[in-house]
């Protein structure tokens, strides 16, 4: 169930509660954001990302040197390249006509083509769509549509409609989506099927996360969750000397990301002792097993029994009206916020910390408040790894999916890990460097300012900002 925050006020309060103005000579936070925050004070998710970031790349806006070029390449980024809105007509099982909204918002093309997930699920408008493409610079799509309940007949037109609308503005140069919520491999055979039928065309990496024998990267489902594992193992090696076996790991969700980083977990040798749904969240007090696992993948990809529903199948104890983050008894060594944003609130947090939790590891698009980010920063017991470092391994692993196709080959399974721990083990540097040469103190802090400065270059280099 996807949340947003309650309002501008209250993002704006929580700014005001954690950082220190910019200048001295301001008597307001990042006023440079002023007109940024009226414009968008409708959408409080997408201005709670942006916040967020700014938070983190303070000192660059201080900076008397580049702080002034910064500002300016952050209000650049804020803004999308362009947005595409469309309607949606399909039809229903009964012969009935229905409409949704589909949108693509597409933020930046600095690096590269645009690239990011479709989402199909009713909670979607422009707002979300922002406030993830945004996190997703350093492009997002999708439509209100809702294909729970919707038989498979249902799901398959409203894919081929959506298609034919979207189709006209992509291309492996110029836009590639993957999947998102309620956007799986089936959802993403039906877009391609209707993409070849439009234009004439196999082949083309227009899509990533494909079905096999269409083009298909090998660990494109698994590596969100499996990046996400990989990175907290090298922190863990590298900030605290151990590794993750034998570690109690929380994990929130139990889609993708959830399934495939409590795959990982259990294979290096920790303990899962959660997963989650919208209704609550299944304890193994002992850890999840492997035949707990295949309950719950089994579960998923028949879209049949989701978590509450399997607790007289596996070993743990199902808890409603709850997630890993309110259990008071359940004691973890890391979070895994696998599920939406917004998951972690500052109470949520505080619990964490009380209990010693080593490392936050998001797998979510920002699943922490501003206030929850806030009591993290100052744990100095917490290691706290924001999305747009930790998750990067799904994105990672399309861009390996779009080589595949474009040189008309595929890799073998080994050679996607490996090349997926690579990618997870140079944004752990990336981390450290910027983190030791930009004033900066924390990895998360590190994550979010390389992410930037990548990117604030690159259009200096390319004229767009100057």
């Amino acid at each position: 169930m996807l949340m947003v925050a309650s309002s501008r006020n209250s993002l704006i309060n929580s700014i005001a509660s954690t950082k220190n103005n910019i200048s001295d000579d301001d008597d307001k936070p990042f006023p440079f954001l002023n007109d940024l925050q009226e414009k968008y004070s409708h959408r409080p998710t997408f201005l709670q990302s942006v916040v967020e970031m700014a938070i983190a790349l303070e000192p660059l806006f201080a900076d008397p040197k580049r702080g002034s070029f910064y500002k300016r390449a952050f209000l650049a980024m804020a803004e999308p390249e362009r947005t595409i809105s469309f309607r949606v007509r399909w039809m229903d099982d009964e012969g009935n006509v229905r409409f949704n909204r589909g949108w693509r918002v597409e933020f930046s093309s600095v690096l590269g083509p645009y690239k990011g997930g479709l989402r199909f699920h009713p909670t979607v408008d422009e707002g979300v769509l922002k406030f993830l493409g945004f996190e997703q610079i350093f492009k997002k799509g999708g439509s209100d549509f809702d294909p729970k309940g919707k038989s498979e007949g249902e799901v398959r037109r409203f894919c081929e409609s959506f298609m034919t609308e979207l189709c006209r503005y992509l291309h492996p140069s110029t836009d590639v989506p993957a999947g998102d919520i309620g956007v799986g491999g089936r959802e993403i055979g039906y877009l391609y099927g209707q993409y070849k039928r439009l234009a004439n065309k196999h082949g083309e990496g227009v899509l990533t996360g494909k079905p096999t024998n269409l083009g298909h990267s090998p660990l494109r489902p698994e590596a969100t969750g499996y990046g996400v594992v990989y990175l907290a193992e090298i922190c863990a090696k590298q900030q605290l000397g151990r590794s993750l076996a034998g570690a109690r790991c929380a994990v929130s969700g139990s889609g993708n990301v959830a399934q495939y980083a409590s795959e990982k977990l259990i294979e290096l040798g920790s303990k899962v002792i959660t997963i989650s749904d919208s209704d609550g969240v299944l304890v193994f007090d002992d850890g999840m097993t492997i035949d707990d696992l295949n309950e719950v993948f089994s579960g998923k990809k028949y879209q049949t029994s989701p978590p509450h529903s399997i607790e007289d199948k596996v070993s743990g104890k199902y808890f409603p009206n709850q997630t890993p983050w309110t259990l008071t008894e359940t004691q973890y060594d890391f979070a895994f916020p696998c599920a939406t944003q917004n998951e972690i609130d500052g109470e949520g947090a505080a619990l964490l910390v009380k209990k010693g939790v080593l490392g936050v590891m998001e797998g979510a698009n920002l699943p922490t408040t501003l206030e929850g980010q806030h009591i993290l920063r100052s744990s100095s017991g917490t290691i706290y790894i924001p999305g747009k470092a930790a998750n990067a391994g799904g994105v990672g692993v399309s861009g390996f999916e779009m080589s595949q196709n474009a040189q008309r080959l595929t890799w073998t399974r080994e050679e996607v890990d490996a090349k997926l721990k690579v990618l997870m083990a140079n944004i752990y540097e990336q981390m450290t460097n910027l983190k030791d040469d930009k004033g900066g103190t924390t990895l998360e802090q590190g994550a979010n300012r390389a992410g930037f400065v990548k990117v604030a270059n690159a259009m200096e280099k390319l004229g767009w900002i100057y």
